[in-house]
């Protein structure tokens, strides 16, 4: 059926009406599928929209729950949040502290390597962030750190986990854009070692030229003994990497889908659990719950847009803007720059799902137009993400750690520190877009 002239304004009107009532707190698969309700029946009420095409739903539904790469979801949140319960991350940044405790910014040092492999294990910005932002935070202020250092290498740190696999977001925007997951893991390792590199440089490079922001640690902290220190290495540092690298290897040489490597890591987070005696059935039923109800979240929300989505096709809403994004002046580099922009504005105001759930599945046919490689550009949707949650002064990676900092430290203070590693990631995020390389190279040795 086609679509009236005087009625093109309802696919935008529809989409517009979404982030009207996700702007005032409604939930989002509710506010979803209402607002597909909603328009379903203004459409079917001025003959524009066919009634028959709802009968595509229960089809679409029935294909979520058949989705293996959505499977997992669950074992990666799972994984994460065991490893938190265990106390890794604890333990990695005593030991990575006192490592470095001797290099002046040693201990911001310490924390950025420990943020990189915690996102490598728990994919999840809050754990991360609150995590670190606990533990850390006090310490290093505790010793004389500058807290606007402080406080932007924790949270630039903690959004790691939007980039380094095995992100949670990696795996929902290789289903949005209908690719490999493990294609898209392992293309987003060398720009996330790239970004956590460059944010160690900056750290490095701050501590010798301002000594007095980032002082070494006192050496009746930092010498244990050599004997000590190898233990700690041992029990805190090994096991994680070793995690990591299983997880990621098996993905890596072909060995294990990424549903089945997330499957291994989970038992792996349990195995490590036991190890550190943080193993009981409290903590396993805390762990089930957080998985359960973060699923539960994604998969609602998931619903709900697979509803919107289906109105808003039916509505020709789709075509409406394919036709608008597919003739911006410019061509590729004109749909690179609005797509980033829309993302990184987004990002400000609500959650990665609805972004990758409601917007990117826009950009997608646009993308195939033009030729571009998809892995490579959820690669840069996952680094503008990343940027997006660190920038002030929306930026939920602030919120969280400005929920657990100490009192002395202000807001003022971590908005300052959290820029000059916004221009970092910016400039990183400029390079994987000027030099694709980056993230194509690993693929192409699979």
């Amino acid at each position: 059926m086609s679509l009236s002239y005087d009625y093109e304004w309802l696919g935008p009107m529809m989409f517009a009406g979404a982030f009207v009532f996700l702007g005032l707190g409604y939930p989002v698969a509710f506010s979803l599928g209402g607002v597909a309700i909603v328009f379903g029946l203004i459409g079917m009420a001025l003959g524009v929209f066919e009634p028959m095409l709802l009968n595509a739903m229960p089809l679409r539904i029935f294909g979520i729950m058949e989705n293996y790469t959505l499977l997992a979801i669950p074992y990666f949140i799972f994984m994460g949040a065991m490893l938190e319960k265990s106390g890794i991350a604890e333990g990695l940044l005593e030991t990575m502290g006192i490592l470095f405790g001797r290099l002046r910014g040693g201990l911001a040092l310490a924390v950025v390597i420990v943020g990189a492999l915690l996102a490598a294990t728990t994919g999840v910005v809050a754990a991360t962030v609150v995590a670190m932002g606990l533990i850390s935070l006090p310490i290093m202020l505790r010793y004389g750190y500058n807290k606007e250092l402080a406080t932007g290498a924790i949270a630039a740190s903690g959004t790691l986990g939007q980039i380094v696999p095995p992100s949670i977001v990696l795996v929902v925007l290789g289903d949005q854009l209908g690719i490999s997951v493990g294609d898209l893991f392992i293309g987003s390792i060398l720009p996330g070692l790239l970004m956590a590199g460059a944010f160690a440089v900056h750290v490095l490079v701050v501590a010798f030229l301002r000594p007095d922001m980032a002082p070494p640690l006192p050496p009746e902290v930092r010498n244990i003994g050599a004997r000590a220190l190898g233990l700690r290495v041992v029990k805190a540092l090994i096991p994680p990497m070793v995690l990591v690298l299983l997880v990621l290897g098996s993905i890596f040489f072909g060995i294990a889908t990424p549903t089945e490597a997330g499957a291994l890591g989970a038992l792996g987070a349990m195995f490590l659990a036991i190890a550190n005696r943080q193993f009981n059935w409290r903590s396993l039923g805390h762990v089930c719950d957080v998985t359960l109800r973060t699923s539960s979240m994604v998969m609602f929300i998931l619903l709900g847009s697979t509803a919107f989505s289906l109105v808003f096709r039916g509505l020709h809403g789709d075509s409406f803007m394919f036709d608008l994004l597919a003739n911006l002046p410019g061509g590729e580099t004109g749909f690179l720059f609005v797509s980033m922009l829309t993302v990184f504005l987004l990002g400000f105001f609500i959650d990665f799902f609805e972004i990758a759930f409601i917007v990117v599945p826009l950009f997608v046919p646009v993308a195939q137009q033009l030729g571009m490689d998809l892995v490579w550009y959820g690669v840069i949707l996952g680094a503008n993400l990343q940027t997006s949650f660190l920038t002030p002064p929306f930026g939920f990676a602030l919120f969280f750690l400005r929920g657990v900092a100490p009192p002395e430290v202000t807001t003022g203070d971590i908005y300052r520190g959290a820029i000059p590693f916004v221009l970092i990631q910016l400039l990183i995020l400029v390079t994987i877009v000027a030099f694709p390389g980056i993230v194509s190279f690993l693929p192409s040795l699979t």
